[in-house]
C-alpha cells in the first residue's frame, strides 16, 4: 500500500454558520427546538435570520469543523462537500482553504443557495441550531475525488449528510472506494433524529463490517442500540466495530478498540460559553491521535482537550494554537 497523501478526508455538509446570542424568551417565541438541531426550509431560514441579533458568520458544518481541528494540529486533510455559485459558497471555500484544507468540489450552479446554519446561543451556552441544507444536499457521486479518498488514511463521514438521497449515494460509493484501497472508514452519528430516520442503514453498515471507527454521544448510542443503559449499549456493538468512541458531555468519554477500553474525564473549564462544535472537535483530537498511532487513552485526552477549548468561546473553530495547547496539556 502506498503512503497516504492525507491523514483524513471527510465528506460533509458545506455550511456557513450564522451565530448570535439569544434569550430564552426568544427561543420560546420562535418555537425553536432548544438545544437541538432542526432542518428548516429557505423561508423559515430567512425568518429566523431576521429575528436574530448581531451575528457572526463563519464556515462550519460538522465534518468541516473536525477537519479544521485536525489541520490545526498538523494533520493533512481534504474535504468533499457541495456549495453553490454564490457569496456564501465563496466564503466557505475561502475559509476552508485558509486553514490548510484541500477542497476542490466544483460549486453548483443555480438554486438552492449554499447551506447555512442559524445558531441561537442562550446564556447557559446551549446552542439551538436551525439548518437550511441548500446546495449541500445535492452532492453527486461524480463529484467525488476518488483518488484522494483512496489516498487518505481515514475517510470520515458525517451522519447529517446521510439524510438526502444524492449525498447518501455518494457516501456509499466513497466507502467502497476507501475499502478497495484498504483505508479506514470513520462515521459520526451526528444527531438522534438522523438515527431515527436511518438507523437501519447505520446498523447494516456496522453489521457488514464497513465502519472502523464510530463516534456517538450517549444519547445517540441509546438510539442506535435500543439500550438506555450506556454500558449495555456499548456491550451491544463494541465487538462489531474496531474502534468505538462514546462521549458523555461533562462526564467525559469512553472508547473501546479491539478489546481494549479507556476512559477520560472532561477537561476542567472555568466557563462554558458555547457548546457548538464540541463533538466535532472531540473527533478531531481523537482522530489526530489515532492516525499518529497513539494509545487509546491519549486519543481520548486529545479529544477532551480540543472539545474543552471549543466550548470556551463562541463558534466551532479554535481561537488558540491547538497544537501548543495539546503539548502543554499532554506534556
Amino acid at each position: 500500500m502506498t503512503e497516504p497523501r492525507y491523514d483524513v478526508i471527510a465528506i460533509g455538509n458545506a455550511i456557513v454558520d450564522v451565530m448570535a446570542p439569544a434569550s430564552d424568551e426568544l427561543i420560546e417565541e420562535l418555537q425553536l427546538n432548544r438545544g437541538g438541531m432542526t432542518l428548516v426550509d429557505d423561508v423559515r431560514a430567512r425568518e429566523l435570520y431576521d429575528a436574530m441579533g448581531p451575528a457572526r458568520e463563519i464556515s462550519g458544518g460538522s465534518a468541516a469543523n473536525t477537519l479544521a481541528g485536525l489541520s490545526a494540529l498538523g494533520a493533512q486533510c481534504a474535504f468533499i462537500g457541495q456549495v453553490a455559485q454564490d457569496q456564501l459558497g465563496e466564503v466557505f471555500a475561502h475559509d476552508i482553504h485558509a486553514v490548510g484544507i484541500d477542497f476542490d468540489t466544483p460549486p453548483r450552479a443555480g438554486a438552492p443557495s449554499t447551506a447555512r446554519c442559524l445558531i441561537f446561543v442562550t446564556p447557559d451556552a446551549q446552542r439551538t441550531m436551525n439548518t437550511f441544507l441548500g446546495a449541500s444536499q445535492f452532492l453527486p457521486a461524480d463529484a467525488l475525488n476518488e483518488e484522494a479518498i483512496g489516498g487518505a488514511r481515514v475517510l470520515y463521514l458525517e451522519g447529517y449528510l446521510w439524510d438526502p438521497e444524492e449525498p447518501r449515494a455518494a457516501m456509499r460509493r466513497a466507502i467502497e472506494t476507501a475499502r478497495d484501497a484498504g483505508r479506514e472508514v470513520a462515521f459520526t452519528l451526528s444527531e438522534v433524529f438522523v438515527i431515527d430516520r436511518h438507523g437501519d442503514d447505520f446498523r447494516a453498515l456496522i453489521d457488514d463490517g464497513l465502519i472502523d471507527i464510530l463516534f456517538a454521544n450517549h444519547l445517540e448510542l441509546a438510539a442506535l442500540t435500543g439500550e438506555d443503559d450506556m454500558e449495555a449499549g456499548i456491550a451491544a456493538i463494541k465487538d462489531k466495530i474496531p474502534t468505538l468512541v462514546v462521549t458523555r458531555s461533562a462526564d467525559g468519554a469512553i472508547a473501546t478498540r479491539n478489546g481494549e477500553r479507556a476512559e477520560v474525564a472532561a477537561e476542567p473549564i472555568d466557563e462554558v460559553v458555547d457548546t457548538t462544535g464540541a463533538g466535532d472537535l472531540f473527533a478531531a483530537g481523537f482522530l489526530y491521535g489515532h492516525v499518529k498511532g497513539e494509545p487509546l487513552e491519549t486519543c481520548l485526552k486529545r479529544g477532551a482537550i480540543a472539545a474543552c477549548e471549543i466550548i470556551s468561546h463562541y463558534g466551532a473553530r479554535t481561537e488558540v494554537d491547538l497544537k501548543a495547547l495539546m503539548e502543554k496539556k499532554l506534556g
